[in-house]
Order: C-alpha cells, then sequence, then structure tokens
C-alpha cells in the first residue's frame, strides 16, 4: 500500500486556489508528470464525473481515468481510478489559512499492480518527490 501526503501553502485566496486545482483542465499545466485530460463525462466537475489522462511516470506512458467520488467546492476533491494500471485514490483539499492565504494538501493512496509493483519499495518516495514539485509548481503559477 502506498500513502502519501504532502502539503504547501500558497499565498492566495482558497477561492482562487481551489478553483484552479480542482480543473482537470489545468492538471496539465501544473502536474508535471500530466500530459493530457479529456473530459469524458460533461462538466461541470460533480460526483461521478470521469476524466482521461495521459501521463508518463517512472519513464511508462500511463493512461487512467479518474472518477470524481467526493466534491465540496473551495474544500475537498476525492478521485479515484476507475480504470488503469495503478489503482490509485488521489484527495485535494484547502484551508484558509487568513484571508489571502491556503493551505493545499495532496494525497494519493493505492495499491501498485503490475509493472509498478516492482517499485512498490520505492514508490512512496518517488511519489512524494513528485508530489512536492507539483505543490510547488502550483505555486509559484497562482502566486505570479
Amino acid at each position: 500500500m502506498v500513502d502519501v501526503f504532502t502539503e504547501i501553502n500558497i499565498n492566495r485566496p482558497v477561492s482562487q486556489v481551489s478553483e484552479y486545482a480542482a480543473d482537470p483542465d489545468h492538471a496539465p499545466e501544473w502536474y508535471v508528470n500530466i500530459h493530457s485530460a479529456e473530459w469524458i463525462t460533461p462538466k461541470p466537475l460533480k460526483v461521478g464525473s470521469q476524466i482521461a489522462f495521459k501521463a508518463k511516470f517512472l519513464g511508462r506512458e500511463l493512461a487512467y481515468v479518474y472518477e470524481i467520488i467526493e466534491f465540496i467546492p473551495g474544500s475537498k476533491l476525492v478521485m479515484k481510478t476507475a480504470n488503469g494500471p495503478f489503482p490509485m485514490e488521489t484527495i485535494y483539499t484547502w484551508h484558509a489559512i487568513d484571508q489571502n492565504h491556503t493551505r493545499m494538501t495532496l494525497r494519493n493512496k493505492g495499491n501498485p499492480s503490475g509493472f509498478s509493483r516492482m517499485f512498490s519499495p520505492f514508490m512512496s518516495s518517488i511519489m512524494k518527490r513528485a508530489n512536492m514539485k507539483d505543490l510547488k509548481k502550483i505555486k509559484d503559477m497562482l502566486e505570479k
């Protein structure tokens, strides 16, 4: 089981951070490894929405579909792979530190299978580094 938790403080209001981060169309902009996001279900984002992502991780091309299983705008987003090589749940939360500062958390939980199982002993540290890069990138983008 992989369970990786990362967080960062962003100098922007919670509404701005959460609206940007929760929009799958923005994922390729701030996730280093995600190359595309394509809506399978109609917009807007809601419980049951499905988005197909293409990414590169550990040198391999990955294609997977996330389904939104919980969405509280401005507070929490939970997505789970509906299919793909690595069963995964991704959780974002946003908490207002004050009026202009937000703490964003990113948590990934899952059970590596197939190819990913070989890297299982190292998966948590690899994912934690990747998640921190992503959070630093979204922070830099939103604070400009």
